[in-house]
């Protein structure tokens, strides 16, 4: 389907878009104490308006306590919520095994940073009633190829982030199952060698499947471009790595992740005088017209970064097609347009008020 075929008068219908990786949005933080069903429902409802109808919390690095504390909350929220039991589809912790160094790091807090445990992992399952279904971690720990078999054996995912891995630890994690990469490009250090490293060495791999921040924020245009096609369409995934700061009218906020945070007119959120990010502030409905704008790829293959290829991680989640879930996206979208614009939900054949 090209630029032709499209006019301002077109509808299209998509499958519901798959969300991987959301922190929060619109002031509802995950991140923040426990989630409750309050909380996780007016996120729900947010990502409903963005085309969104399936998605994975996500909890970054933290005490084990409170990690638990807030796998437990999620748990409970969807066992009580018909509305969150359809769109989660499983929990996401990215952390707590990062690098701790400065860059790869991130906004990750240092003091809660450890080397991955798999009683730890039991308890958080336990915790979680079984809904942690994808672990980000960095493969440069000595237990990380035991740990990633571990959690393959048990149908958890487990993708490579935040990370200045070797190209060998990383090929070690694959070898053991690790199965994406998060965010690919973000969660780096600002100075790499040349080559090699460890973006080439996930780019190359064509067992992994990479995420990537379409925001216009986290990757430059060039840099989406060439990655989406070093990488292919069909191993790449849109993320929104939304934060709770993300769609709040432009200003300065105060954030337990980041400490002072400007929000721009353009949706960047940046920590406050200073060049770096402080999370993505957009969702699926803008990043999928972004990357057909800084890529030159079409709105069908836009769609299906954000649909079907999230949704093989995803219990199949994603697509149109006879005796899969009638989740069903109705928008708006010329060409030039900076946002797809949602018309309409449905969350299995079921019409959802947006």
């Amino acid at each position: 389907m090209g630029p032709a075929a499209i006019d301002d008068t077109t509808p299209f219908l998509s499958a519901g878009f798959v969300d991987l990786q959301v922190n929060g949005y619109a002031g509802h933080d995950l991140n923040a104490g426990v989630p409750d069903v309050e909380v996780l429902e007016q996120l729900a409802r947010h990502l409903l308006r963005a085309g969104v109808t399936s998605f994975a919390p996500t909890l970054i690095t933290a005490s084990e306590h409170s990690l638990c504390q807030s796998l437990s909350g999620i748990a409970a929220a969807t066992r009580n919520s018909p509305l969150l039991a359809r769109m989660i589809g499983f929990v996401h912790v990215e952390g707590p095994s990062l690098d701790p160094a400065d860059g790869p790091r991130g906004a990750h807090p240092l003091g809660n940073v450890r080397p991955p445990n798999l009683d730890e992992f039991s308890r958080w399952q336990r915790a979680a009633e079984g809904m942690v279904g994808l672990v980000t971690l960095s493969p440069h720990y000595p237990e990380a190829p035991d740990y990633i078999r571990a959690l393959h054996a048990q149908g958890v995912l487990v993708s490579i982030g935040h990370t200045g891995a070797t190209p060998d630890q990383i090929t070690a994690a694959v070898d053991a199952g690790a199965s994406l990469s998060t965010h690919l490009g973000n969660g780096a250090a600002s100075m790499l060698p040349r080559h090699p490293n460890f973006i080439w060495a996930q780019l190359s791999d064509d067992r992994l499947t990479a995420s990537f921040i379409a925001d216009g924020h986290h990757l430059p245009a060039a840099t989406l471009k060439a990655m989406l096609r070093a990488k292919t369409l069909d191993n790449s995934i849109l993320v929104s790595d939304a934060a709770a700061l993300g769609g709040q009218p432009p200003g300065r906020y105060r954030s337990p992740i980041g400490g002072d945070v400007d929000v721009s007119a353009d949706g960047r959120l940046s920590v406050a005088d200073t060049p770096y990010l402080a999370g993505a502030g957009h969702l699926l409905d803008r990043n999928i017209a972004h990357t057909i704008q800084a890529t030159g790829i079409s709105l069908v293959e836009a769609l299906n970064l954000a649909t079907r290829n999230p949704g093989r991680f995803m219990a199949r989640r994603g697509v149109l097609a006879p005796g899969q879930r009638a989740d069903v996206t109705l928008f708006s979208w010329t060409p030039g347009d900076d946002t797809l614009t949602i018309d309409d939900v449905f969350l299995g054949g079921e019409r959802v008020l947006v």
